[in-house]
C-alpha cells in the first residue's frame, strides 16, 4: 500500500493511483520523476511537495531533507522528463521554482 510509506499518505495514493501507479512496486520502478510526471499529465493538481515526498519515500528520508539537497537535481530530472513527454503540464511551475523566484499562487 503506497500511503503506508514513509510521507505519503491517502492524497498521495489517490493522485498516483489516478495516474495509473497503484502499487509500491509500480512507484520504485518508474521512480519519483517519471511518477511525478504522469501525476501531472493525469491532471491531477500536484505541488513540487509529493515530488520531494516521493523521492523521500523511495530513498528512507523525509521529504523536508529531500527539498533541501536534492531540489535541484530533481528539478533538472523533471524537465529533462517533461521535454521528453511532450503535452506535460506543470511547466510553469517548474520554471518558477529552479529559477529560485518565489510567487504568489495563480500568478502567471
Amino acid at each position: 500500500m503506497i500511503a503506508s510509506l514513509q510521507n505519503l499518505g491517502p492524497k498521495s495514493e489517490v493522485m498516483l493511483r489516478q495516474a495509473g501507479i497503484s502499487t509500491v512496486e509500480e512507484l520504485r520502478a518508474l521512480g519519483s520523476v517519471k511518477a511525478y510526471a504522469l501525476v501531472k499529465r493525469s491532471g491531477a493538481n500536484a505541488s513540487l511537495n509529493l515530488l520531494w515526498a516521493m523521492e523521500g519515500a523511495l530513498s528512507g528520508r523525509p521529504w523536508q531533507e529531500v527539498a533541501k539537497s536534492d531540489r535541484l537535481s530533481l528539478l533538472l530530472l523533471l524537465e529533462q522528463e517533461q521535454v521528453s513527454q511532450p503535452g506535460t503540464t506543470g511547466q510553469k511551475a517548474l520554471t518558477r521554482h529552479s529559477r529560485g523566484t518565489p510567487q504568489k499562487r495563480g500568478a502567471p
